[in-house]
Parts: structure tokens; sequence; C-alpha cells
């Protein structure tokens, strides 16, 4: 595998049982995704975005094919070394935030590194770091409810950026903003890509935040097609 491969998928297949009834997702989908892209991901309800994100991740497994992670092949892992896998290498920025509503902005983007063998005083330094990455170093002690959708998800995005992973994944990381505060976020994504070196990859209805990415994949009865939009 090259040295600029970061996923790698092989002939992936995902099935579900519904009762009597064998429901499939995708068949033999394959796809490259290479160190430093910023992909968006379009296609219809019910095509498998987030069902391919989720298993991008971790969170998800395929019924068939393999998913192989700079150079390492990941599908196959037991559940404690792709849960340690996970917490090493990918950052998830969801449509609603997910932050937890009893603690404030520093605490939630502490969350990753629980699971770390840092010390508190680190912990709280890569945290700092992180808030300041996304203009909210004044907001460490406020809480979710004190603060505005777009300021939530920046939160949510510095809890993404906390442990420096290889990879974000994005589900619909603007589908519950108004459009201004939406641009602003993927201006945010935009950067950490151009000038940290982030890979992301981006599930989206909105055709406007896909031109935030180097190219977009359209994914619809199973298959990619790949159109390439200018940054």
């Amino acid at each position: 595998m090259s040295d600029e491969i970061l996923f790698d998928l092989k002939n992936l297949a995902k099935r579900f049982v519904k009762g009597k009834e064998s429901i499939s997702i995708f068949e033999y989908l394959s796809m490259t995704l290479k160190k430093g892209d910023f992909v968006a991901i379009m296609g219809p309800s019910g095509s498998g975005k987030t069902t391919l994100l989720n298993m991008l991740g971790g969170v998800d497994q395929p019924t068939g094919g393999e998913i192989w992670f700079d150079g390492s092949r990941i599908d196959n892992l037991r559940e404690g070394a792709l849960a340690q896998w996970r917490a090493n290498n990918i950052g998830f920025i969801f449509q609603f935030y997910n932050l937890m509503p009893m603690l404030n902005a520093h605490r939630n983007v502490e969350l990753p590194l629980l699971l770390t063998n840092l010390s508190r005083k680190q912990r709280d330094q890569q945290v700092q770091t992180a808030l300041k990455l996304v203009g909210l170093e004044d907001r460490a002690k406020h809480m979710p409810s004190e603060m505005s959708g777009g300021q939530q998800q920046r939160v949510a995005i510095a809890r993404a950026m906390v442990s420096d992973p290889k990879l974000l994944l994005c589900d619909e990381p603007t589908g519950d903003l108004d459009r201004q505060t939406a641009d602003e976020i993927l201006e945010m994504l935009q950067l950490l890509n151009r000038d940290f070196g982030k890979t992301i990859m981006m599930v989206t209805h909105d055709p406007a935040a896909a031109k935030y990415a180097t190219r977009t994949l359209h994914l619809d009865k199973g298959q990619f097609a790949e159109k390439e939009l200018a940054a």
C-alpha cells in the first residue's frame, strides 16, 4: 500500500437482516482515501453514507470485504483493540454536537483524553490548546446550554481534535446550523485540512457544504461516483 493512502476499502459489503429479509446497503464497494484529503460524501437518504462513516470509524463492522488503515487491516480487530485504535486515530464530529450537558466546555473536550495515560496537567494543556484552536479559550467554563449552536459545534471540533487524530469523520456537521454559522464551521474544517494536514471525510446533503471539500464522492445504489470540486 502506498504511504500516501490512509484508508483503503476493498470490496466492502454491508447487509442487514430484517425478519426473513436480507437488505443489502452496498456490495463490492471500493475506494481509497489519501492522507490530507478532504472528501465530501453525498447521496440520497438510505444510500448508506452514515453506515459507511461508522465502519470507517470502527463503530460498525462490514459483512464482507476488507478495511485497511495506514497499512494495517482493522475490520478483523477484536473489540478492545478496535476501541484503542479508534481512540488513537479517529475524531468524530456530529450534527447535534453530542456534548454532555452536565459538563462545561473544558470537560467535554477532555473526554477522549480520559482513555489515555496522560496526567491531569497534560490533559488540561491539550484541552486549552484545542479550545484556543477553535477560538473558545474564554468559554472553557461555560456549559453547553450557555453557548450558541455554532459555539457548541466548535467545542465538538475541539473535542475531536484534542487527541490529534489522523482522521476526522464528520456526519452532517452543519445540518443544524444557519448558513452563516455553517460557513464558519466549514471554513474551520477547511483550515484544519489545509494548515494542519488533517484528513477529513464529511457526510452532507448540502451542496454548498460539499464545495469546501477538495473532492466529492456520490454514493448511490451501493457504488461511488466521483466529482472533483474546486477548493
